[in-house]
């Protein structure tokens, strides 16, 4: 029989429940025990939870929730699947706690090996996307190599106002994807302090040897958006933005990045916000546009003087084309 025939008889006679030794599995399939032991360690790479237990009754056998399972996946596959998974989650899924459910069933079916390295692999991923080329998608690979095994690289980065690439030592902490570009969330030992560095301006990368060790629920994600957004802390400095309209038009508003850090106050058809003048001058009214009669702008009122100029350069666009 071939090779994929023999390993799924093994799986087979492994399901029904009974330990089995080597040579019990040899002698019904009629083939060499250190055959047996290449197709069990094959089996295992392939993301069956396989466990081995020495003594006199020992012998191999199935992590009991497993039996039930009808599929299975290797540990590519199962990190894989998991990282989509928390973009699905950060691009606003609907079904986010259905999917959590999935992944903690998917975590389940794994041994502890397996799960060691799923989850090594996933700490430094807050938001996933295809990367765009295999150049990018080589950086991407080294870069995620060392955040879960917490190595410092030696990178040259070159900056766009540069003429050449200048060295940099990171520890990286995790990847961000915003807005069509990669970024690396790091310590920068030159700088001291934590940095994001765009991925595609990264001329080459390698490792020091340098182990470092990753801060505890360190989030990258939410690193990266709070240098873009407005400080909350800084209250006297933001505008109140008050805002009446239809429920679901609101709830959408809300889950808006800027919007939803900006929220202070909700109510079913009012909500406030606090925004700096500048994003009120140049994002906002593009984001409201699309919500049309569905909300109200109630204050302030320069807010709704923009929106009408807005408007009224986009009527006056497509009158003259």
């Amino acid at each position: 029989m071939s090779k994929a025939i023999n390993m799924l008889s093994i799986l087979r006679l492994l399901k029904t429940g009974k330990r089995m030794t080597a040579k019990q599995l040899a002698e019904e399939l009629e083939i060499n025990v250190r055959t047996v032991y290449r197709y069990i360690d094959a089996l295992c790479a392939s993301g069956v939870p396989i466990i081995s237990d020495s003594g006199h009754n020992g012998g191999y056998s199935l992590l009991h929730e497993f039996i039930k399972a009808p599929l299975f996946f290797d540990v590519d596959e199962q990190k894989a699947l998991i990282h989509a998974a928390s973009f699905a989650s950060e691009a606003g899924y609907p079904f986010s706690e259905v999917l959590n459910q999935a992944v903690t069933k998917l975590k389940k079916y794994t041994n502890p090996e397996q799960l060691e390295y799923i989850n090594r692999h996933v700490i430094g991923f807050d938001v996933i996307q295809p990367p765009i080329n295999s150049d990018l998608e080589s950086l991407l690979q080294e870069i995620e190599e060392s955040v879960a095994e917490g190595f410092t690289l030696l990178m040259k980065y070159q900056k766009g106002n540069e003429s050449s690439p200048k060295s940099r030592s990171i520890d990286p902490y995790g990847l961000v994807y915003w807005k069509g570009n990669w970024y690396v969330i790091a310590y920068c030992h030159l700088r001291r302090e934590l940095r994001s560095f765009r991925v595609n301006r990264i001329v080459s990368i390698s490792r020091t040897g340098t182990e470092f060790e990753r801060p505890v629920d360190f989030s990258a994600r939410a690193f990266f958006l709070n240098g873009l957004l407005p400080d909350l802390d800084q209250s006297d400095q933001l505008i109140s933005i008050h805002i009446e309209g239809h429920a679901h038009a609101l709830d959408d508003l809300c889950q808006h990045w800027l919007f939803g850090h900006a929220l202070t106050c909700r109510s079913k058809n009012h909500a406030h916000f606090k925004i700096d003048e500048q994003s009120i001058n140049t994002y906002v009214p593009y984001y409201l546009l699309p919500y049309g009669k569905a909300i109200n702008i109630l204050e302030p009122l320069f807010l709704k003087e923009r929106m009408v100029t807005v408007t009224s350069e986009l009527v006056k666009h497509y009158q003259k084309s």
